[in-house]
């Protein structure tokens, strides 16, 4: 096993929490937001941003995902160099990286330069956040002291992902699209400064070699999965999908014959293949999965349908974050007395409904009191599920791979919410353009429809909004229509959703043990672990 060769830098600290343990675990909650405001910053302005830059859906959508999509591509080549080299100069690194992206993307000429802009910014966000977690895992002792760190990580990191939207649309009202991008420079200065002062420069850090190959592989196939999923709606760019979906799959098997056979593997199969490893790392990705999904949709109904202004429209997924910070430590105290088991199912009790809620009642004069209980209850599942699914991951695996632990608890949400985004997105596109196309072909003017104007309306909402203002004899029917055809890729998107929740609650239920069960399995994999 290439983890009995592993040499730590250092020993973890035999105390239960560090030196200036709060000041520390600020500092490290602090580098997780800088993944977490960039991650839903975007989500407010996509209205504003399809009429500034001309965007298809497509492009919004991958505005939209493009910094999970940096982020999930490289997530764990850039944690096992941190666990190599350095995590706190790793993390110092993303903090400054992240100030010139973030210019660069509230500056953005076009969409396809924003795409770019937003994929690096993932990228900075790789280098800082995954390291959060495993410096959590390294400095805290296994037991109620870094369980209870990891709920208040969690629920932080979640909360703000909720809250940013709220100051990107309070800028929106006062200033330009590219504002809301912004936001993230003051973070980045302060988690630089706590980083910098707080945070012990090498904890358990690997001496074996990083396998760079490995890393390369992943990158590529991540890249690939995801860019294939949200393309393969766009008109005319259906191969293009399907040629980057069967790249993925060729890189995905070279992967695993990578890991199989390096010396250090970037991602050890031994770990991945445990109960307690790979089942939460599933569940853990369709519940923030299905939290950025409905985000970035529900932003899109409640401007594009409800007429929510910036602010307003931010203002309505308050309660998601006060679900989430609200349940928090009891999720932690769920763990210890109920175990990980019924604390994840408890999860997707609440976010089923709340799926429900937005497929079968979100219309046209929906009322908020619906908007804001759908929120309220992912928010709950949310912060139910993703502490007992962080916590199963690290503590299922010896401290030389907690670098890939955290790495996949990082995946958890971004490959998660780039997927489940993706996914969504490409629904509500397909969705849209089938049913705007069937509107146009019923109605009694479709022999006037030019084709240029036909692919404007079919481009997205905004583009059927833009088209209206050039005619306003047909204004009224055209911005129906285009309501409509929302509302049902909508539909399609939060069934999706609905499904993958279903799938998931199914997957904890019959695959991961009771608490009893967790704990012998747990005491298994440290047996094996100190024979090893």
């Amino acid at each position: 096993m290439s983890s009995a060769s592993s040499t730590p830098a250092s020993s973890t600290p035999a105390s239960a929490e560090p030196k200036r343990a709060g000041l520390v675990l600020i500092s490290l909650i602090l580098g997780a937001l800088l993944c977490n405001v960039n991650l839903t910053v975007a989500n407010v302005a996509l209205p504003a941003i399809g009429t500034a830059l001309d965007a298809t859906q497509t492009q919004i959508t991958l505005i939209a995902v493009g910094c999970t999509l940096g982020l999930a591509m490289s997530v764990l080549y850039l944690g096992a160099i941190g666990g190599r080299y350095g995590r706190k100069l790793l993390l110092l690194s993303g903090a400054a990286l992240t100030i010139p992206i973030a210019v660069f993307c509230t500056f953005a000429p076009s969409a396809e330069l924003l795409i770019v802009g937003r994929i690096l910014t993932g990228v900075a966000a790789g280098m800082a956040y995954p390291t959060t977690l495993a410096l959590i895992t390294a400095l805290w002792a296994n037991g109620p002291a870094r369980t209870k760190a990891i709920a208040l990580w969690s629920a932080s990191s979640a909360g703000v992902t909720v809250l940013a939207p709220i100051v990107a649309g309070w800028l929106l009202e006062r200033f330009w699209w590219g504002s809301v991008f912004l936001i993230v420079v003051p973070v980045a200065l302060a988690a630089f400064v706590f980083v910098f002062l707080f945070v012990p420069g090498h904890v358990n850090e690997s001496k074996d070699r990083v396998d760079n190959l490995g890393g390369l592989i992943s990158v590529i196939m991540v890249a690939t999965l995801v860019l294939g999923i949200s393309t393969i709606s766009a008109p005319g760019l259906q191969g293009t999908a399907v040629g980057l979906l069967i790249l993925a799959i060729a890189f995905g098997a070279l992967f695993v014959m990578r890991q199989r056979k390096a010396s250090n593997p970037l991602y050890d199969l031994h770990y991945a293949a445990r109960r307690l490893f790979w089942v939460p790392a599933i569940a853990g990705m369709i519940v923030f999965g299905s939290l950025m999904g409905s985000m970035f949709i529900g932003q899109q109904f409640m401007q594009n349908v409800l007429g929510y202004s910036t602010f307003n429209a931010g203002l309505a997924i308050v309660p998601a974050a006060i679900g989430m910070l609200a349940i928090a430590p009891r999720s932690a105290k769920l763990v210890g007395s109920h175990g990980s088991r019924f604390t994840l199912l408890a999860g997707y009790v609440f976010i089923l409904p709340a799926l429900l809620i937005m497929l079968l009642v979100w219309r046209e004069g929906t009322s908020y009191i619906f908007v804001g209980l759908a929120y309220l209850l992912i928010g709950v599942g949310a912060g139910l599920a993703l502490t007992p699914a962080s916590h199963s991951l690290t503590g299922s695996v010896p401290v030389s791979r907690v670098g890939m632990a955290s790495g996949t608890a990082d995946l958890q949400r971004d490959l998660g919410g780039s997927i489940m985004q993706a996914i969504m997105g490409t629904a509500l596109t397909f969705g849209y353009a089938a049913s705007l196309t069937a509107s146009i072909s019923d109605s009694s003017d479709a022999s006037k429809v030019s084709n240029t104007t036909e692919a404007a309306l079919l481009q997205s909402f905004t583009g059927a909004e833009q088209v209206a203002d050039r005619y306003p004899q047909y204004k009224e029917q055209i911005v129906s229509a285009a309501t409509e055809s929302f509302l049902s890729g909508s539909n399609w998107a939060y069934a999706a959703a609905v499904l993958a929740v279903a799938l998931g609650a199914l997957l904890v239920a019959t695959r991961f043990p009771g608490k009893a069960g967790e704990a012998k399995l747990s005491e298994d994999y440290r047996k094996q672990d100190a024979a090893s």
